[in-house]
């Protein structure tokens, strides 16, 4: 990882310059975590919301005093002055906004997965390049105080060079409402693998230093879903569990696995385990919950050692905190539209390869094709 995708917990260097940043935020679901973590930092305002959604635009205006409110991305941009779009919508309309919001002249923030596919994903950093405005993807499961302290002692050498991972996220039975955007395919682009896969898969690939992927061997399932689904006389038609085994350039593999339904003990498992040459990490939910636990495994002198990773006294800033940080002091941002392309370009290859049952290879596309 190179040293400038760094991200430290500490509190923000004072500054001289004292702008503020304007923030819009389109989608008021997972957008209401996007207004929190704005205003955690003391330079910004999030000055406008949109959603179509009448109701709950009004629900949301009203909890956080927000005055200017639109029914769509296109009215907000048009009416307001901004810095920061968030974009916090179902999957298929992330392109066409952050679009919408470079031409406008604003930095974005995008909610995981980037795009519906590789494709979409080339067209937006081009877009980004072409109008100088930054692009950052929100893979917030790296911004914990926990995940930080992990990378800390990957940057430092402790683990040597990873070589074997695992990482993952099963749900016995956590299948969103069958007829809903998260189970179809036109609007989702794929079920719990963009989902929740995205998550653990931007975890390993961030603490392993974003190595090169080249090619990739993927399965997926609709066992249990598709026949509930059917009996309900709902939409779903993406999967309900896939799994793949990545290949990368420096020989490292990583196997991913994700489910919204399969039978297993647990109601909700995460795990990140990445092995390296000098030592190895493991990091989990526990209870079957949203809390963590994390530990180092190494070999010190003939002797085996686990080290518990405890939680630091300084908490860690939200994803929002940190690239307000990055725009207003003009350095650079952790979690970058070019490292949500690569994570784009496996999801792809591994619905593609479980399409037609073979290895797919990746090969990146340059960035100015899409220009």
């Amino acid at each position: 990882m190179k040293d400038s995708y760094k991200v430290e917990v500490k509190e923000a260097t004072p500054r001289a310059d004292s702008r503020r940043l304007r923030v819009g935020v389109v989608g008021l679901g997972i957008g209401r975590l996007h207004i929190e973590g704005w205003r955690e930092h003391p330079q910004v305002d999030v000055v406008a919301i949109a959603d179509p959604d009448g109701e709950r635009l009004a629900q949301v205006g009203d909890a956080f005093a927000i005055g200017a409110r639109y029914d769509s991305a296109e009215a907000m941009l048009a009416a307001e002055k901004l810095d920061v779009v968030s974009v916090c919508t179902p999957n298929k309309y992330h392109q066409a906004i952050t679009l919408a919001a470079f031409a406008a002249g604003c930095h974005v923030l995008c909610e995981k997965p980037m795009a519906m596919n590789a494709e979409e994903g080339r067209a937006m950093l081009a877009a980004a390049r072409r109008s100088g405005k930054r692009l950052m993807i929100n893979f917030s499961y790296r911004f914990s105080a926990q995940s930080r302290a992990l990378k800390a002692q990957v940057d430092a050498g402790l683990f040597g060079d990873f070589y074997f991972g695992r990482s993952t996220w099963h749900r016995r039975r956590g299948m969103p409402g069958f007829g809903g955007w998260f189970g179809t395919k036109a609007l989702a682009g794929g079920g719990p693998l963009i989902d929740l896969g995205v998550h653990r898969l931007d975890l390993a690939l961030w603490l392993m230093g974003y190595p090169k992927p080249v090619w990739v061997m993927g399965s997926a399932y609709d066992h249990i879903a598709r026949p509930l689904a059917e009996q309900s006389g709902k939409t779903f038609d993406v999967e309900d569990l896939a799994a793949a085994l990545i290949r990368f350039d420096n020989g490292a593999t990583l196997a991913l696995e994700a489910s919204w339904a399969a039978n297993i003990r647990e109601a909700e498992l995460m795990e990140t385990r990445l092995l390296g040459t000098r030592a190895g990490l493991l990091q989990h939910n526990l209870n079957e919950g949203y809390t963590f636990d994390a530990h180092i495994f190494m070999e010190r002198d003939g002797g085996q050692f686990d080290m518990r990773v405890n939680p630091t006294s300084n908490q860690a800033r939200s994803a929002m905190h940190d690239y307000a940080d990055a725009i207003l002091g003009d350095r650079p941002h952790p979690a970058p539209g070019e490292e949500g392309l690569i994570v784009m370009e496996i999801l792809d290859a591994i619905y593609e390869s479980a399409r037609i049952g073979a290895p797919v290879p990746i090969a990146p596309q340059p960035i100015a094709q899409a220009a």
